[in-house]
């Protein structure tokens, strides 16, 4: 009877397996089925197609202990994981990390998502900039700093222009004076999510900063000296190639005279063009030209036309276009799309790059993200941001087919509130998947990250799995010079200086640790 029923029970549970559709499956097969999965998985990853010399694997492994070390170190001991919380509260304790210190020294390729005027530190700004002379500030009735350089300043009741020079020695405390300017300028604070409650406002704030920040940018002595001192910092953070969207701003003397777009172009020209003589081992920097997407059609087409000119009179330099500015209250791409079609209907199509800003908003369905899908289909070179990308699935899919990189800017997405815990980031489904990525820092300066190094981190740290190691960061140095807007031959030349600081930095690494 015993029998029976033990047979009848075996025969029970089979149909009940079917009835369920699935398997049953014994602990060897289902050991091997799940290691299949994951070994599946693994190979379609962000790196997965790097094979890692004996050098690499072994600093690989440091840097994956080191990693896991953050991780647990979080988890069982309920310490803060630094991408969970805003960069402003949490740099100090990214600094210590042996992750961000091996991270800092590797030779990172280049940066493909900044802008002009917020890529040089703000403490240069204020201990070098402001204390030259004939350099004025003041605040205006809404009680926003103004800052400018003046043979002799206007006279306005709104804003009292008074020198720095005499009101830091009026101070009393120059250490205390220079914190105070530092803090009227940055959006830094130290409570963001109290301050900084919307996306409007950090915004807001982001607006003046750029309001005080080009009253002594766009001052040309001022603008020669700090493009200088921004490929120095790069290069410092161990980056070596860089492109800047550029509006090419009219700059100023002391009279008030102000320069066209074109010769802006050529001081960028020029300081590049020694910067890149007086350092060998510096791959170059690159131009793409931006107007804001605030514009009226016909300025957007009075810009285009312009770009269009100045590529072809100095291809060297500038290589392509895009639509700056808050993407939420401007123009979409679509409200433009007559003006962007232009060049491609010509006769023969004038080739002209783009490179949108797009999908830079937390929000699905909108204006906003669905300038992702006119961004694929303008044929944009890449994309910044993409943030909103994960949600479309089809434009995903021509992504991938074109081929087009996504310019991913961690610590700005924290910042700028469109996500707070980096893990739940939206290019982690991207990185999973091995889409063309390549990590920048967009407007570094403006909340007191390095150039480069500490965006790596957060992306090394957050986007990808607790177990990938050195390959993730090196297929991100390899995309920053395949998806940059080089031309093939400078891309070979870029290539291989890059290696050659490569495999020094393995080599002294492996020594070291």
């Amino acid at each position: 009877m015993w029998r029976v029923d033990r047979t009848l029970g075996a025969v029970c549970l089979q149909i009940l397996c079917l009835l369920i559709h699935c398997e049953c499956l014994s602990p060897a097969e289902y050991n091997r089925q799940r290691q299949s999965l994951i070994q599946a998985e693994q190979s379609r990853r962000f790196g997965s197609s790097y094979v890692l010399n004996v050098g690499e694997k072994k600093l690989s492994r440091i840097l994956i202990e080191a990693k896991q070390r953050e991780f647990n170190t979080s988890r069982v001991n309920g310490t803060i994981f630094p991408p969970s919380v805003s960069f402003f509260k949490t740099k100090p304790i990214i600094e210590k990390s042996q992750v961000f210190q091996i991270i800092r020294r590797m030779p990172k390729g280049g940066a493909l998502h900044t802008h002009d005027s917020s890529i040089t530190s703000l403490d240069w700004l204020i201990k070098n900039v402001t204390y030259r002379p004939d350099c004025y500030m003041c605040f205006d009735k809404n009680k926003q700093l103004q800052m400018h350089f003046y043979s002799k300043p206007p006279q306005s009741k709104d804003c009292k222009w008074q020198t720095v020079k005499t009101l830091r020695a009026q101070s009393g405390n120059v250490g205390l004076f220079d914190s105070y300017l530092l803090s009227n300028i940055s959006i830094i604070v130290d409570n963001p999510q109290d301050v900084y409650v919307t996306v409007n406002d950090v915004w807001k704030k982001f607006g003046s900063y750029f309001t005080v920040v080009n009253g002594l940018f766009l001052y040309e002595p001022v603008f020669r000296d700090y493009l200088v001192e921004a490929l120095a910092q790069f290069k410092a953070d161990n980056v070596q190639y860089l492109e800047i969207r550029a509006l090419l701003p009219q700059l100023y003397d002391l009279n008030g005279n102000k320069s066209d777009p074109e010769h802006t172009l050529q001081v960028y020209r020029d300081v590049i063009k020694r910067f890149e003589k007086e350092n060998p081992d510096f791959i170059g920097c690159k131009l793409i030209q931006s107007a804001v997407r605030f514009s009226p059609p016909k300025d957007l087409m009075s810009s285009l036309n312009q770009a269009i000119s100045f590529i072809r009179k100095y291809p060297d330099i500038l290589r392509g276009f895009d639509l700056v500015g808050q993407e939420g209250p401007g123009h979409t791409l679509y409200y433009y799309l007559e003006d962007l079609l232009y060049p491609s209907q010509q006769s023969p199509p004038i080739n002209i790059p783009y490179f949108f800003h797009a999908g830079e908003t937390d929000w699905e369905g909108s204006q906003v993200d669905l300038n992702l899908v006119d961004a694929v289909l303008l044929n944009a070179s890449r994309i910044g941001h993409g943030f909103a990308l994960y949600k479309h699935p089809e434009v995903m899919k021509m992504i991938k087919k074109k081929n087009i990189a996504i310019e991913i800017n961690p610590i700005s997405n924290q910042v700028l509130k469109l996500v707070d815990d980096l893990r739940n980031h939206g290019a982690v489904s991207l990185f999973a998947d091995n889409f063309p990525l390549v990590v920048s820092s967009d407007d570094p300066a403006a909340w007191g990250a390095l150039p480069l190094s500490h965006d790596f981190y957060m992306a090394y740290m957050a986007l990808v799995g607790e177990d990938d190691g050195l390959e993730v960061l090196k297929q991100l140095a390899m995309n920053s010079i395949q998806y940059s807007a080089m031309t093939k031959d400078e891309k070979l030349a870029a290539v291989a200086k890059w290696e050659s600081k490569w495999n020094h930095f393995i080599a002294e690494m492996v020594e070291i640790l």
